[in-house]
């Protein structure tokens, strides 16, 4: 299996995902433009996608999708909720529904959505498995339920937010009522709570770890990376494995 975090952040989220048989997109926060130009430099090309996978319906994880189909023919999973709460609804020529707790197959890849706690109509996280290994992706989420917990367990990559740090966002210039919101049960992890995830319930398995979605104005990448390191540390995972997604480029390709 392959995967790269294309990019991740406010402005934009798209994860690649591949197997030998199966090429996919994990939700199309930037134009095709962007996304093809991200893919060239991981050595793979937006023709060659079979499908997108959609986790819910912000802007940052849907923005390019109506001008992607547009130009390329490919099936498009989404829920029935939240392709109703889309502010710009395409026209999805090819499209399936996917429901929280029904798994299915796509190529041989078969993928598990799962609910997770934000302000969106149904958001979703994914367990992703082939070839006797398992990606689990999991952003956008105001804390790790214990459905989370469960579901990431036995993970060979785990992709996982890290969005904000407590005080960087309690200096920042954002209004109160978006700071409540990040802070939320509905809204983003802060660096914290990723590290308390990852010292009482990270299961050692994962051989690969992504923190994404760092926000650009209330964390610091320096400050994500020493609290995952950190936490990690004491569970005696190889921190040279611990990636963290950029908002300005993809994140190195991930082989298993």
């Amino acid at each position: 299996m392959k995967v790269s975090i294309l990019g991740s952040s406010s402005k934009g989220n798209c994860t690649f995902i591949a197997t030998n048989k199966t090429k996919l997109l994990v939700d199309v926060g930037f134009s095709p433009r962007q996304t093809a130009k991200r893919l060239l430099t991981i050595g793979e090309s937006l023709e060659n996608i079979d499908a997108v996978v959609i986790s819910h319906e912000h802007s940052d994880h849907v923005n390019g999708l109506v001008s992607l189909l547009k130009k390329y023919n490919v099936v498009t999973y989404v829920g029935d909720a939240t392709y109703e709460a889309m502010a710009e609804k395409p026209l999805l020529k090819k499209r399936e529904s996917i429901r929280v707790g029904e798994s299915f197959q796509l190529g041989d890849l078969k993928i598990s959505p799962f609910s997770i706690p934000h302000d969106a109509a149904d958001p979703l996280g994914f367990t992703l498995e082939a070839e006797g290994l398992k990606i689990s992706h999991v952003t956008d989420l105001g804390f790790v339920t214990e459905l989370v917990r469960h579901r990431m367990k036995a993970s060979d990559i785990i992709i996982l937010e890290s969005n904000h740090d407590l005080e960087l966002l309690r200096l920042s210039p954002y209004p109160w009522v978006v700071k409540q919101r990040i802070m939320s049960k509905h809204g983003h992890l802060s660096n914290e709570s990723v590290g308390k995830f990852f010292e009482e319930h990270f299961d050692g398995k994962a051989n690969y770890i992504c923190l994404s979605h760092l926000s650009e104005h209330n964390n610091d990448p320096g400050i994500a990376r020493m609290v995952a390191e950190k936490a990690l540390g004491k569970k005696g995972f190889n921190t040279k494995n611990l990636i963290l997604a950029s908002r300005l480029s993809p994140s190195p390709l991930i082989c298993l």
